[in-house]
């Protein structure tokens, strides 16, 4: 028997050991941590459960049969993160570069099917060379057996993907899939085609940092949720956000314990939209000030920065918040801030998390490149997305809501719940300047007479009250009771339940 139990502690202390601890050294002096480093971050201490260690290879081709590391390049297996379950994949760059093959997502697709059974999260953590080439259209099938599952598990339990390392050709695909993507500064990169076809094909000179780094899908693709300094800081926010987010969606998000008064006043927010409509001023303050300790978890900060969107908790229960930005673009919607919250506001209503919308937003960017590059189109996804969303919806306009842009931001006529305003709010077609010049072009020769009615246009219709005479408007609150209108909001819609007409699935305008 101690012979047997022997043989077994040998052998995983083999399969632990991965490519070997040279490879190891050569993973830690890139700056990056290996597959089970990671794991051990990621998940509660003691708490990780692996499976299919000992998988090896089936490959015979180029000589693979001299060379069948146990494990595969892959570690999986579940564990928890604060005590709630999650599965997990880790890619081991140390074994065979991390590459992809038969057994390899075998082992991926087994605990991805588990995740949807038992409904539970699927993080992966991709660091691979990608498919391997010995094992050729098999290596390939491999993949898209891990595309299906990424499809089936859409919407049903949240998956997140890791980029720590590379992620090239058809494996970008499987994180693309996927609800959120996070990335590690300087050592991930993901493209479909790297630098040297690239040089080949376009004559582009371009660096694989250039191409698909960090910077550039989570500032100019849009790939990437977010991209942090080093992998211990990745696999901490990751921790963080887990915790914002249901199970599956047979759940609801989870209730924290929280330590901030609901019914909390911020007399500094009557002050935080300027007397000079033209004047920004910072959103974020009015997110921070809302949020239980004012913790704010934000998605996609690089990108669109004229939206914002991520997590807060009120009274300990998960809200997704989109608002539109004055910093930025004054906080028009455009392409870009469009695609940005329309997946953001789907991936909420997905799994059951109420939806904060905070409007101020003088309309859609004009311009050619808006207009080539299908604002319209853009522009009708985040329209669908709100209207669609059956979570609770609450919305609060600081400012400005105007044309089809105030009707887009979760207005009352697509089944928002309550919507508030502020006093400083105006609900109209367009600005006063701009109104006044198409309905009085006769008297443009005038400027004193276009003053007039600038000022009485303003009177009329620059405030949230015609709005609200018409119940667009459920109440016109004071700025600082803010947190507590929207807390009382969320609580009283708290047992919400709408039916949409039954249909096989929509067509949303791609």
């Amino acid at each position: 028997m101690k012979d047997i139990l022997h043989e077994l502690e040998h052998r995983r202390a083999d399969a632990r050991l991965g490519g070997g601890q040279a490879r190891i050294d050569s993973q830690h002096g890139k700056g990056k941590l290996t597959a089970r480093e990671r794991i051990e971050l990621l998940l509660d201490e003691g708490s990780f459960e692996e499976y299919d260690m000992f998988i090896t290879h089936r490959c015979t081709d180029f000589g693979m049969q001299e060379n069948t590391p146990r494990g595969d390049g892959v570690v999986t297996g579940w564990g928890t993160v604060n005590g709630r379950q999650v599965y997990v994949f880790a890619q081991d760059f140390t074994v065979l570069g991390g590459s992809v093959s038969e057994t390899h997502a075998a082992k991926i697709c087994k605990i991805m099917d588990m995740a949807m059974q038992n409904g539970a999260p699927v993080i992966g953590i991709n660091d691979s060379g990608g498919a391997r080439i010995q094992e050729g259209v098999s290596s390939l099938a491999a993949y898209g057996e891990v595309f299906k599952r990424n499809i089936r598990g859409s919407g049903v339990v949240p998956q997140i993907s890791l980029i720590m390392g590379p992620c090239a050709g058809g494996a970008v695909y499987s994180p693309a899939m996927t609800d959120f993507i996070f990335m590690v500064k300087d050592s991930s990169y993901m493209f479909v085609t790297g630098p040297d076809v690239v040089k080949t094909v376009t004559n582009e000179h371009v660096t694989a940092e250039e191409l698909g780094g960090a910077s550039t899908h989570t500032r100019k693709s849009s790939v990437a949720d977010g991209a942090f300094e080093n992998d211990v800081v990745a696999l901490a926010e990751t921790r963080r956000l887990i915790d914002f987010l249901p199970l599956s969606n047979r759940e609801k998000p989870p209730v924290r314990p929280f330590f901030d008064d609901p019914g909390r006043l911020e007399p500094s927010l009557d002050t935080l939209v300027p007397d000079n409509p033209n004047q920004p001023y910072d959103m974020k303050e009015l997110i921070l000030k809302i949020a239980d300790e004012a913790d704010f978890f934000e998605i996609q900060e690089e990108f669109a920065k004229n939206i914002i969107t991520g997590f807060i908790r009120l009274e300990g229960s998960t809200v997704g918040v989109v608002a539109n930005q004055p910093m930025v673009l004054a906080g028009c919607l455009d392409i870009d801030s469009s695609r940005k919250a329309a997946r953001f506001v789907r991936f909420c209503d997905a799994f059951e998390i109420p939806i904060l919308t905070l409007v101020d937003v003088p309309g859609f960017l004009p311009g050619t490149t808006q207009e080539y590059g299908g604002v319209i189109k853009h522009g009708a996804k985040l329209l669908y997305a709100f209207g669609e969303a059956t979570v609770p919806k609450v919305t609060v306009i600081t400012r400005k809501a105007y044309g089809g842009a105030y009707v887009v931001m979760a207005s009352k006529h697509l089944q928002g719940d309550i919507n508030y305003a502020w006093p400083t709010s105006e609900v109209a077609v367009m600005g006063a300047k701009g109104a006044v010049e198409i309905l009085y072009r006769s008297e443009l020769g005038d400027p004193e007479k276009i003053a007039g009615r600038v000022k009485d246009y303003e009177d009329r219709f620059a405030n949230p009250f015609v709005a609200a005479e018409r119940g667009f408007i459920d109440e016109v609150i004071q700025p600082r009771s803010t947190r507590k209108r929207v807390a009382r909001a969320f609580a009283a819609l708290r047992g919400k339940k709408l039916d949409m007409p039954w249909k096989k699935h929509d067509n949303l305008p791609l």
